[in-house]
């Protein structure tokens, strides 16, 4: 019995009926990034273990349960498929000393892998935008990254979105917290499911961050870092909110936003919406001062967010939003002894001159090609036969609007097929 062969539950295919809403949307991406001084960077797909373990945290779900990790079997080494993009753009530029030419402004996208079940809007392989900011220490750049999301949502068409913040504070604001936290969870330890009583004296802080629905009013309950913080975050936290209010961005403060990362501190934010059901994250990041140390560079100051590509697709769609495919300039029709070479010197021309052709490849009458030009989204259809070969025109038939079809000699064509 032959064996079905088909994509991984979880990692998709996007089909040509598809790829013109994602070719549009990196056009988008590149362009307002570009706007804001940022430059590409793009890291490899797989990197050594270790780095994540070490900058995303090990008592995270992410490295415990989310990681694609296997053995490579020439060396033994313990190998990951990335599941977030800043570790990596971060060992990137301390590798190749870019923080050593200055201030880092970078942006990257790809696939992400992280071992989910597979529901809307989440999948195991999954694609994002990611921007990092290395080097700024004020809520400034925090500000601009805001900013930049609510230009983006406007050039998308997005609506429906809000936005949420909240500061983590710096390390010795989250020893204070964890100490009240763990005591408070410590008296209603009865409550706790399994990960959160793993959890409990390692990494307190991941319980808040928890999505069982048995454990949210516990959390709400919860002691709140905005209260454990000291004058330097406070006043870092103040300085965001007042710029977003003077850039006119609105935002609510959620205390329980702690992001899945231990990477953070200070400002966190989440582009969230309530139209893609359970997925409603869009867009998130913040500030993770410490991660350039941490992977073996000097103290370094620097903040970053990722997108969803597909949430935002998504979004995009559920909003009635749509990009229309993009046919061909032209579409050669073309039939007769010799006139294929020919046809195929025209059409050559014709890119030449900045066109998009279709050539017509596999034979058939002329009806039966112009009914596949039609199909095409062609504009216009050439027709070449012996005749017009042999007396040095083609015939221009436009395929959208009702016009007389025409003739033109190679030369004229240009200008012909450019009017409007």
């Amino acid at each position: 019995m032959a064996v079905s062969l088909q994509a991984v539950r979880g990692m998709n295919d996007i089909l040509p009926q598809q790829i013109h809403a994602w070719e549009w949307f990196e056009d988008t991406v590149r362009d307002w990034l570009a706007s804001y001084g940022y430059r590409g960077i793009r890291t490899p797909i797989v990197e050594h273990t270790a780095l994540f373990k070490r900058a995303i945290g090990e008592v995270t779900d992410i490295v415990e349960k989310e990681m694609y990790t296997f053995e490579d079997a020439l060396n033994g080494e313990s190998l990951t498929l990335r599941p977030e993009g800043t570790a990596a753009c971060v060992r990137a530029a301390l590798q190749h000393g870019l923080l050593a030419q200055g201030l880092q402004r970078l942006w990257y996208m790809g696939p992400m892998f992280r071992h989910e079940r597979p529901q809307r809007g989440r999948y195991r392989q999954f694609h994002q935008v990611g921007v990092e900011a290395l080097g700024w220490p004020g809520p400034d750049m925090d500000v601009e990254h805001i900013v930049m999301i609510a230009r983006l949502w406007k050039r998308l068409g997005i609506t429906d979105v809000a936005l949420e913040i909240n500061t983590l504070g710096t390390a010795e604001d989250r020893a204070r917290h964890r100490a009240r936290l763990i005591h408070y969870l410590e008296r209603h330890q009865d409550l706790l499911d399994e990960d959160a009583r793993r959890r409990l004296y390692t990494n307190p802080l991941r319980i808040l961050d928890s999505k069982n629905p048995a454990l949210q009013e516990l959390v709400a309950e919860a002691p709140k870092l905005l209260d454990d913080l000291d004058e330097v975050s406070l006043v870092h936290f103040e300085g965001v909110q007042a710029r977003l209010r003077q850039a006119g961005v609105s935002f609510v403060i959620n205390p329980r936003l702690v992001r899945g990362l231990d990477y953070y501190n200070f400002t966190v934010f989440e582009w969230v919406t309530h139209k893609l059901g359970a997925q409603g994250t869009l867009c998130a990041g913040g500030r993770y001062d410490g991660l350039v140390e941490q992977l073996g560079g000097r103290p370094t100051p620097a903040c970053g967010f990722a997108l969803g590509i597909e949430r935002v697709l998504a979004l995009r769609e559920e909003q009635g939003q749509r990009v229309a495919p993009s046919g061909p300039d032209v579409y050669v029709v073309h039939a007769g002894s010799g006139v294929e070479s020919h046809a195929l010197s025209i059409a050559e021309g014709l890119r030449d001159a900045g066109f998009k052709v279709v050539l017509h490849c596999g034979g058939g009458s002329f009806k039966s090609q112009m009914k596949k030009a039609d199909a095409s989204g062609a504009r216009f259809a050439l027709i070449i036969g012996e005749d017009e070969m042999a007396r040095g025109v083609v015939g221009v038939k436009a395929l959208r609007e009702a016009a007389e079809q025409v003739q033109a000699t190679r030369e004229e064509l240009p200008d012909l097929l450019r009017r409007p």
